[in-house]
């Protein structure tokens, strides 16, 4: 999944998926916005970039395909980035602050940590299908910027891990690994992902939803 498969609430930050750290992804050499217009043409760019790559992939990409999409010189992009690697692993790193944030507000007032995988499930897929070309986009980064490609992950698998701690200790679900059963949970919602906007199946998102819920909550027991 790309998936803070990690659920979290406001109030009880380790409940679930979303309960990460934020990345700072605007913490690289570039040029920091420093009014609002700034900061809305500094996510133009990014929203352009992630159009660009996502259709032509990142080797094809250019700057200047970027900042025509996003309607802006190609001076403007250099106040913010300082070349297409940079705004590309900035864009890898906004894509997992902006999931996270998606299933934490769908997560954030559901006390159960199983209600709360559905939720969270629910709100990744919607992610995705809004977004489809982040499976592309992440999978390059692993040989584009390995270390945003590792970020990505990390930070979804850390919350996870203190959302299945919390929610052992309340008695909200068994025992286990929580390392292990994070990067499990995590490989459900990814794969389920990809069944949505890669393999472009004609099933639902709720019924997705509700077969791998199913599968997380029961198991392949009769």
């Amino acid at each position: 999944m790309n998936s803070d498969s990690c659920f979290r609430r406001k109030r009880e930050p380790h409940v679930g998926p979303a309960a990460v750290t934020p990345i700072n992804n605007k913490a690289s050499s570039g040029g920091l916005p420093k009014t609002a217009r700034g900061e809305a043409t500094r996510k133009s760019i990014l929203d352009a970039a992630e159009r660009v790559i996502g259709s032509n992939g990142y080797s094809d990409a250019s700057i200047g395909q970027i900042t025509r999409e996003a309607g802006v010189a190609q001076g403007t992009f250099y106040i913010y980035f300082k070349t297409k690697e940079q705004v590309f692993s900035e864009l890898v790193l906004e894509m997992g602050r902006l999931v996270r944030h998606r299933i934490a507000e769908a997560t954030a007032n559901v006390p159960n940590r199983l209600d709360a995988e559905k939720a969270g499930l629910t709100a990744f897929l919607g992610f995705v299908q809004a977004h489809p070309d982040l499976y592309r986009i992440v999978q390059e980064a692993l040989f584009v910027d390995p270390k945003a490609y590792r970020a990505y992950y990390e930070s979804f698998a850390n919350g996870y891990i203190d959302g299945l701690n919390t929610a052992l200790r309340a008695g909200q679900i068994s025992p286990g690994d929580p390392e292990t059963r994070a990067w499990a949970l995590m490989g459900v919602a990814r794969a389920l992902g990809e069944q949505l906007v890669v393999f472009n199946t004609k099933t639902p998102i709720q019924d997705l939803v509700e077969t791998g819920f199913d599968l997380i909550a029961n198991g392949l027991k009769p």
